[in-house]
Order: structure tokens, then C-alpha cells, then sequence
């Protein structure tokens, strides 16, 4: 005759084992959920490739998330490293007087290799870093885009300057980081918005009139409101003189001679240099009565700026370097981003 002990005790340890069981089974399902939790994430970022780009050049295939990234002129090398890519591969600026990587960038490109120059890159050294993604545009290389795609994929867009930022858009989809470059792009944009607002106060609610005029070897160059240096003007919400207003994406600046330079009338005059001075007019230009008589050089009302920036950055990095200049020329306090 069984004991009713025994029975009871038997029933114990079962209902134990169900329990135990249980639990085991409930931590293992939180480790499995949390495994494939970040599973899912690890694939989410590259989960949209492989992807085709429709580009100017085509469609351009791209088979899995470019890490290793070579750009053929400025205005790339700003959006990627904006990104957080260290690109293997890159040219410097094409006017630079002291040569080199622009000094904006100084600390994002320690292990770039130039691959310049821009307009002739150098191909065996592009296919030597083995790249995952070439970037450029259409205007500064479609000789070489055959040579260049049958390295890696490329992606061209079609020119460069004002179209800047849809420029960073094609680059962002071609790297899989489109969330990262539309925060980027914001920032910079409200940035822009409210230091124009902080002098639009200062100025007793009226915008000053602003000129961007550029010395090269050749005639001097006005900038106009489509240009990229003007986009990021129009961002800050300067007007612009008559002489410098463009709606015609193939004008974005107007060569002027000495006696012309009074077209760059206007509350505040930037002045860049893309070369040494005595291959410019530049000293004909300051030594003219009419650069002399206009009001913002009497009013010391004249701000000498990195061309690197105004000029050859062409991208979000170098704008904010642009807005620093502004709140300086102005006045104002630079407001955070």
C-alpha cells in the first residue's frame, strides 16, 4: 500500500519541475528576443543593399554598404566626412594657393590618400585603395567614368556648387546613411535661419545687402545668389545686389574688371582669394577709385574669408564654417545648433 506521503511528494516535485521549466524557458525566450532584437538592428543598417541608383550615368549597382570611399572633388569629400567616412582616397582642392587638404577638414582625413589632381585623378592609384564607391559629377569626370566605374561602382551627379545639397542627397542614398545626412542638413538650416534672424535684430529688423567677390588669376569674379557661397547667404536670409541675383543654373558668377567693381555695392563686401595675389587684379582692384569709393570699404565694411570654405567646401561642414565668418562680420553671436 502506497503512502499518501509519497504521493504528494511526487506531485511536489513535478508541479517544481513544471515551474523550473518554465522559468528556464522565459529567460531563454528574453536572451533569443534580445539576440535577435540586435540582430535585426545589425541588418537594418545594411539591409537596403544591394541597391540601384538611377544616376545621370545610369543606373549604378551598388552590392553592399560602401566603407571604402574615394572622391574626386571637394564638395564629396565635405558630405562624406560630414557622414563620418574617412575616405581612402581624395583630391585636394583645385584652387588652393598653399596646396593639401582643405584645413576645415584638418583631423577627419589621417588616412586619405591624394588622389589627385582633380581634373586628371590619378586611376592606378584609385584601384590600388581598392574602393567600394567613387563619387564625383558628370561636369568634373565623364572622360574617365568608364575607367572609373570598371573600378568600382561610381556615382556622378551632374554638377557641382549651388546644387550642393541635393548633391549630399544622392551621396547619402549612395551610402545608406540618407536618416544621418537629412539631420545634418537641418541643423546646419536652422543654424543658418536663426543667425539671420539675430541680425536682422541688431539691424533694427531690416537685412544688409551683402557682396561675395572672388580674386583668381584672371578677371575678378562677383558671386551669384545660385552659387553655393549665395545658397548659403539665401539660407541666412541676406539680400543680395541687383548685379548678383541669378536664377540661370548655368551663371553662377559674373567676371568684373577694376572699373566695374562697383557692381559689388552693398551693406557688406567678402572677399576671397583662390590665388596667389600677384597672379589677380586684386591690387588693381583696391587701388581703383571706384572699389575705394564704395561705402562699405569707407565704412570698413570689408571681410577677407577662407576661399577654401566660400568657395571649394561646397557642403554642409564648410557652411558652418561660413556662418562662423557671418556672426564675426556681423557682430552677433553665433546661435547653437
Amino acid at each position: 500500500m502506497r503512502s499518501p506521503l509519497r504521493g504528494i511528494g511526487r506531485l511536489i516535485a513535478v508541479l517544481l519541475s513544471v515551474l523550473l521549466g518554465t522559468a528556464v524557458l522565459a529567460a531563454c525566450g528574453s536572451e533569443d528576443s534580445s539576440d535577435k532584437t540586435d540582430t535585426a538592428k545589425a541588418a537594418g543598417d545594411s539591409s537596403a543593399f544591394p541597391r540601384t541608383l538611377k544616376t545621370v550615368m545610369g543606373d549604378v549597382k551598388i552590392p553592399t554598404q560602401p566603407k571604402r570611399v574615394v572622391v574626386l572633388d571637394t564638395g564629396e569629400l565635405d558630405d562624406v566626412t560630414l557622414l563620418g567616412i574617412d575616405p581612402v582616397g581624395a583630391v585636394a582642392p583645385h584652387f588652393k594657393t598653399e596646396g593639401g587638404f582643405p584645413t576645415y577638414l584638418d583631423g577627419e582625413l589621417k588616412n586619405t590618400v591624394d588622389v589627385g589632381p582633380l581634373l586628371e585623378p590619378n586611376l592606378e592609384k584609385i584601384a590600388s585603395l581598392k574602393p567600394e564607391l567613387i563619387l564625383s559629377s558628370k561636369v568634373r569626370h565623364e572622360k574617365v567614368y568608364d575607367k572609373l566605374s570598371a573600378i568600382a561602382p561610381t556615382v556622378f551627379t551632374e554638377t557641382t556648387g549651388g546644387v550642393w545639397k541635393e548633391n549630399l542627397k544622392v551621396h547619402a542614398e549612395a551610402l545608406g546613411l540618407e536618416t544621418e545626412a537629412a539631420a545634418k542638413l537641418k541643423a546646419y538650416e536652422t543654424q543658418a535661419k536663426a543667425l539671420g534672424a539675430a541680425i536682422k535684430k541688431k539691424d533694427g529688423g531690416k537685412m544688409p545687402t551683402v557682396s561675395v567677390v572672388r580674386f583668381i588669376a584672371g578677371p575678378t569674379r562677383l558671386y551669384q545668389t545660385n552659387s553655393y557661397s549665395g545658397v548659403v547667404l539665401n539660407d541666412i536670409g541676406f539680400q543680395r545686389p541687383k548685379s548678383q541675383i541669378s536664377s540661370d543654373p548655368e551663371v553662377t558668377m559674373k567676371d568684373v574688371s577694376p572699373e566695374e567693381i562697383d557692381q559689388a555695392d552693398a551693406d557688406l563686401i567678402f572677399v576671397t582669394a583662390a590665388d596667389a595675389e600677384d597672379k589677380t587684379q586684386k591690387k588693381q582692384v583696391v587701388s581703383n577709385p571706384v572699389w575705394k569709393d564704395l561705402p562699405a570699404v569707407k565704412d570698413g565694411k570689408v571681410f577677407e574669408v577662407p576661399d577654401e570654405t566660400w568657395m571649394s567646401g561646397i557642403g554642409v561642414q564648410a557652411a558652418e564654417e561660413m556662418l562662423k565668418d557671418v556672426a564675426k562680420a556681423t557682430g552677433v553671436e553665433l546661435p547653437a545648433k
